[in-house]
């Protein structure tokens, strides 16, 4: 079967959480985010894509973690130590600058806003494989944070799903070199059907007519 392509029609864009305490100055997670951020050029090249799908008529979605709130994850059987470091810190707090959307990455009239992700799958206990389907998409393109947390499980769960899976590698960030390192040279390869860079992937949608919202 001949593939198509990014289109307008098949893919969307997957921003991932694109939280204050993520991204901005002041966040809680920023310290251990700057570095690797300032690295790979995180927030420009996230603004990049964005503005290219954006143009290109691509359906955009915004998949968040849970912003959490007093007493989330208390009664849990079995917690991980990252939800249980979320819990602790209030990380993405309901309510607080923290929990909303860097002022970049606002979600447009049109653009679709995920039910929220408990733990690290975009896909599991959320809507947005239904999301997907009913939209006809069949291509998804992943942004954001963090590397081998919601955007490597995510990216797996959707190929599992039968999704054309691309992860841009510059406009994802981590905590550490080593956890891009796991996501990109050896888990990605796995599952992945393109790791681009954003000037890889927006110039693939060079020749795509503006239909967006």
């Amino acid at each position: 079967m001949n593939d198509p392509g990014y289109t307008s029609e098949n893919t969307a864009l997957l921003v991932v959480d694109p939280y204050n305490d993520f991204l901005s100055e002041g966040g809680k997670l920023w310290p251990r985010t700057k570095a690797v951020a300032e690295q790979v050029g995180l927030l420009d090249h996230m603004r990049q894509v964005l503005a290219a799908a954006r143009a290109a008529g691509l359906r955009v979605l915004f998949v968040p973690h849970r912003r959490t709130a007093p007493g989330d994850y208390e009664t849990w059987a079995f917690l991980s130590p990252s939800q249980d470091a979320t819990r602790k810190a209030l990380i993405f707090a309901a309510g607080s600058w923290g929990g909303e959307f860097h002022p970049d990455f606002q979600p447009r009239d049109g653009e679709l806003r995920v039910h929220e992700h408990w733990s690290a799958s975009g896909f599991a206990n959320t809507d947005l494989d239904f999301l997907l389907k009913q939209h006809h998409v069949s291509r998804i393109v992943l942004m954001g944070m963090r590397a081998n947390t919601c955007i490597d499980t995510t990216a797996r769960f959707a190929q599992e799903l039968g999704y054309h899976d691309t992860l841009i590698r510059d406009a994802i960030a981590a905590f550490r070199p080593e956890e891009m390192q796991a996501t990109f040279e050896i888990n990605a390869p796995a599952y992945a059907h393109a790791v681009l860079t954003a000037d890889e992937f927006t110039a693939g949608l060079s020749g795509i007519a503006t239909a967006g919202p």
